[in-house]
Parts: structure tokens; C-alpha cells; sequence
């Protein structure tokens, strides 16, 4: 969490937007504060997943932090201005729809981590579809050392790592290295931080790469599916395949393979 005598005050903009190709970098711009999550901030994100949806043009998201730090979860000296409960339910209501958006985003969307992710930040990666941390980033859920359990944290981190990771994480607050963190699931790798923008562009590239329709439709199936029972999984994901293996995707991709070729996407 962030300091909460650190000043959240900028000219800047909160999020900065860069285009690589079809991929798109939106990097959190509040370094002094370690990137807070202000309500600002959240707004500012907000605004760009809701404008990245309709662009079918970008096939991967990219989410970073400018400064030292990935992301210090909320803006804690925010917080503390106003004990109202709807102010603070506002805040919280927001941050909890922000991380479902990424979810419901047809594009792909990668952690970029460095330094530290804490708190709301944490809960930033474990919603974020992929993450590659370098293999100096730290990630913890501390809100128990300030009496505030991190509990809307918790429901990303339940369904990213296992049960008793979670709590470990949850109720001792305490850091966890980048190569934990990689073996217990919470990212996909640890890189050396200067091979951190070469393996994310690696990978963001690689699935760029491939027809965004497709993508799409995958990344959809993959979070309903885990919403239901086995029989109803199976069910979904069968009338899924249907539908995709009609698509002119699929039959640009199966004749490539017959033909020993690269496809040509029509949705690239």
C-alpha cells in the first residue's frame, strides 16, 4: 500500500497509452506514490479499457507502472480524508469493476511488473490474464499490518493461487519474491530486469500474432467455463468449438496447416 503522506498530486497524466503495432502499453503515471491507485487513476484506466474494447485493431493490453514500482495498491492518504461509507464504497465498487473489465476485455492483457505490487496492486496482476514480474519485483497483500484486511484482493488471489497460498499471503501480509511467485502461480515467469520489456514484447507479440477473433473468443470461453460445473463447462466449450471451427479463421488456419504454410488471418 501506498505511503499515506506521499503527495498524489500531478500534471501528468495518470495513465500514459503507447501503441507498438498492434499492441498497446498502458503504463500507470503516478511514481511518486508508487502508483496509487487513486479514484482518478481507476476512472483513467477505466476510460481506456472501455475505448480499447471497440478498437479491433489492438490485440494485446499491456498494464505497467512508471517509477520504482509496479503499483502500491490504494492511495491510502485518499482513503483516510473521508470516513463517509459511501465515499469509501465508491472507491472500492470502482476498483472491483476494474478488475472484472479486464476480464471481459476481448484483448489479451499482460502485467508488466517491476518493484512492487501490494495490496489493490497485487490484485492488479492476479486479474491481469498473463504476468512477467523482474526477478527483483516483490508482490504481498500487507493490509493486515495496517488493520485493514485486503479483502477485495483476496478474490483474485483466491482464484489465481491456491487456498492456503492466498491466506499465507493474506494473513501474514508478508513480501513474496518473484521466483515464489512464479512457481505458485501468481505470474507466469521472473525475468532479470533488464530482460523485462524483451521477454513482455516477446510474448505480447506472439499472441498478437495470432488471429484476434480467435483470441477473443478464447478468452471469453476461458472465464466462462470456469463459472460452471464440469457438465456445463464441457457443454459451453463444445458449442464454442463449433462455432469457431465454422469461422473463417479456423478454415484459413486448417488449410495453412494442410498446405504447410503461414496462415493469413482475416483478424489480425
Amino acid at each position: 500500500m501506498s505511503d499515506p503522506s506521499a503527495s498524489s498530486a500531478s500534471a501528468e497524466p495518470l495513465v500514459l497509452r503507447e501503441s507498438r503495432g498492434n499492441v498497446v502499453q498502458l503504463t500507470l503515471n503516478r511514481p511518486a506514490v508508487r502508483n496509487a491507485l487513486s479514484a482518478a487513476m481507476i476512472a483513467a484506466l477505466r476510460s481506456e479499457f472501455t475505448a480499447l474494447a471497440r478498437e479491433s485493431d489492438v490485440g494485446v493490453i499491456v498494464i505497467a507502472g512508471a517509477g520504482p514500482a509496479f503499483c502500491a495498491g490504494h492511495d491510502l492518504a485518499e482513503l483516510s480524508r473521508s470516513r463517509e461509507p459511501m465515499a469509501a464504497r465508491q472507491i472500492f465498487t470502482a476498483c472491483s469493476e476494474l478488475m472484472q473489465e479486464i476480464a471481459r476485455l476481448p484483448q489479451v492483457v499482460i502485467a508488466r511488473v517491476h518493484g512492487v505490487a501490494t495490496a489493490a496492486g497485487c490484485q492488479l496482476v492476479a486479474s491481469c490474464d498473463l504476468a512477467i514480474a523482474a526477478d527483483s519485483a516483490r508482490f504481498a497483500t500487507p493490509g493486515v499490518n495496517i488493520g485493514l484486511f485486503c479483502s477485495t484482493p483476496m478474490v483474485a488471489l483466491s482464484r489465481t493461487v491456491s487456498a492456503k497460498v492466498a491466506l499465507e499471503m493474506l494473513l501474514t501480509g508478508e513480501m513474496m519474491a518473484a521466483d515464489e511467485a512464479a512457481r505458485v502461480g501468481l505470474i507466469n515467469r521472473a525475468v532479470p530486469e533488464a530482460q523485462l520489456d524483451a521477454a513482455v514484447d516477446a510474448l505480447a507479440q506472439r499472441i498478437a500474432s495470432q488471429s484476434r477473433h480467435v483470441i477473443a473468443l478464447g478468452k471469453e470461453g476461458f472465464y466462462r467455463q470456469l463459472e460452471v460445473p464440469l457438465s456445463q463447462a464441457y457443454e459451453y466449450a463444445s458449442a464454442l468449438m463449433v462455432r469457431n471451427i465454422l469461422g473463417e479463421d479456423a478454415a484459413e488456419g486448417i488449410s495453412a496447416f494442410l498446405e504447410k504454410r503461414p496462415p493469413t488471418w482475416r483478424h489480425r
